[in-house]
């Protein structure tokens, strides 16, 4: 039995059924043990009064002994600057050394770059302010972001119930004209698991969401293999890196 440590948001209910529905699809064995930040609104002011209680959301799940530890909130990190996922992952890993730490803004990154997708699209859930800075954190990582969706909703516990159809609307308006790949949601609390494959069906592309990549990277980062069915193209158990693919960058590092 793995133990899968995740630091969320206190308003955040997604990423506690969507992670695990995932890895329930592995022929391994998980438990799921979560800490909360306190956090309603997503604004910048309270991101980094979140941020700021991380270091007791670690301390707590070390207590638990995790084999691993998912940092679940994107926009939280991303906010923060260009290169913030690696710098968050360090200073937690010197919290928890014997542990698998990953972060979904990392994760995002690194199942685009496993993919081997350079070109991107982008449905997030946030005031334009914030979404305007998760895309420039992706082309700050070598990725260009060929057309991005705000749906403004500043509400973290409203994000929670946004009707997939709403999701799949955003998805359908944006210009997909050389894309590799389409995140139909680039937050951990915006739904989105049961949209995935559809997607994949009715855009012709490589979908991914911030679930599906983080259990991408917390499968790797186990040493599994990360293959889940029915969970796009990124867990169908082909990974492809052309040589096109962004490289990490040297930011933060």
């Amino acid at each position: 039995m793995r133990r899968i440590g995740l630091v969320v948001p206190s308003s955040n209910v997604t990423v506690e059924t969507e992670i695990p529905a995932l890895l329930a699809r592995h022929p391994e064995r998980f438990s799921f043990h979560s800490s909360r930040m306190r956090m309603h609104q997503v604004s910048p002011e309270e991101l980094k009064a979140m941020n700021a209680q991380r270091e007791r959301c670690v301390d707590e799940l070390a207590d638990a002994r995790v084999d691993a530890l998912l940092y679940a909130c994107l926009v939280a990190v991303m906010a923060q600057g260009p290169g913030e996922h690696r710098r968050v992952e360090q200073e937690v890993r010197s919290q928890l050394p014997d542990s698998v730490v990953l972060s979904s803004a990392g994760a995002l990154v690194e199942g685009l770059r496993a993919l081997g997708a350079r070109r991107v699209a982008l449905v997030t859930p946030y005031l334009r302010p914030l979404a305007e800075q998760v895309v420039a954190y992706l082309e700050a990582e070598g990725f260009t972001v060929v057309d991005w969706a705000a749906l403004e909703v500043g509400d973290n516990a409203e994000v929670g119930c946004i009707p997939g159809e709403r999701v799949m609307a955003a998805a359908r308006g944006l210009d997909l004209t050389g894309a590799d790949a389409l995140v139909i949601s680039a937050c951990v609390q915006m739904p989105s698991l049961d949209l995935v494959a559809p997607a994949e069906e009715e855009f012709g592309l490589p979908v991914l969401s911030a679930a599906t990549a983080g259990a991408y990277t917390l499968l790797r980062g186990l040493g599994l293999d990360p293959v889940l069915p029915g969970a796009g193209r990124l867990l169908a158990g082909v990974e492809r890196q052309p040589a096109h693919a962004p490289s990490p960058p040297t930011i933060g590092a």
